[in-house]
């Protein structure tokens, strides 16, 4: 699934590739999504292309091809929510956000709000409804509060997680560096990445040589939560 703005400029790019056979200039990519930078079109087109709706083609200045035609992927609709503080931070606080036992488990599992996927090689939106649980051994659980994402993606393979995946976070907003973390970038979009601290910046590490790392001012990343588990199907 993508977010709305992903959806909105992989249907720009389309349209004006059949158009004039030329991709947009990031200029007009930003006037058309109404977005204050470029730097929000830049995270635009890496999840797009990391989602493998789009790729750049090599050694030509603006050039894009569409992979995956708009139609097959649905926007997230304003009735589900992007990731974002207050669905970790509000809701994660007391309540339904503290793990419990199932009824007739006979003490050994305990339930995890679930709330969907996020995406390990870019940011997605996740799910909201705290009706959905996931049940996990009580021993994984360490103190605090916790709560379950599906990956989605495979940027973080070579540290072992792969798509499909059931990440056991638990809820904090420090992690040590070095830490893999739920990290959210400019209060919209989610990611599961390696947490580094470098001087003033923050980078996000994929642990995937087919992914760049993000550096960011430590302004725009917040920390959701600290990877304390994996459970895999098989």
């Amino acid at each position: 699934m993508l977010t709305r703005k992903q959806h909105e400029l992989l249907v720009f790019i389309r349209d004006r590739l059949e158009a004039t056979g030329i991709s947009p200039s990031f200029d007009e990519m930003k006037d058309a999504l109404e977005l204050r930078s470029k730097s929000g079109i830049h995270r635009l087109i890496t999840g797009l292309e990391e989602r493998g709706f789009i790729r750049r083609l090599p050694h030509r200045a603006r050039a894009l091809e569409v992979l995956k035609a708009p139609e097959a992927s649905v926007p997230a609709a304003a009735a589900r929510p992007a990731f974002a503080p207050s669905v970790i931070e509000g809701n994660f606080r007391g309540g339904l956000s503290g793990a419990r036992k199932p009824e007739g488990s006979g003490g050994d599992l305990m339930e995890l709000p679930f709330y969907g996927k996020i995406a390990a090689g870019t940011p997605i939106a996740a799910l909201r409804d705290a009706t959905n649980q996931f049940e996990v051994p009580g021993a994984m659980l360490g103190r605090g509060n916790h709560y379950a994402l599906e990956i989605e993606g495979d940027s973080m393979v070579n540290a072992g997680i792969l798509d499909g995946d059931i990440a056991i976070i638990q809820e904090t907003e420090t992690a040590e560096n070095g830490s893999i973390v739920v990290a959210l970038i400019d209060d919209e979009e989610a990611t599961l990445k390696r947490l580094r601290r470098r001087g003033n910046s923050v980078a996000l590490e994929a642990a995937n040589e087919a992914f760049e790392t993000r550096i960011f001012p430590p302004d725009r990343v917040k920390i959701q939560g600290r990877l304390v588990g994996l459970i895999r199907k098989y």
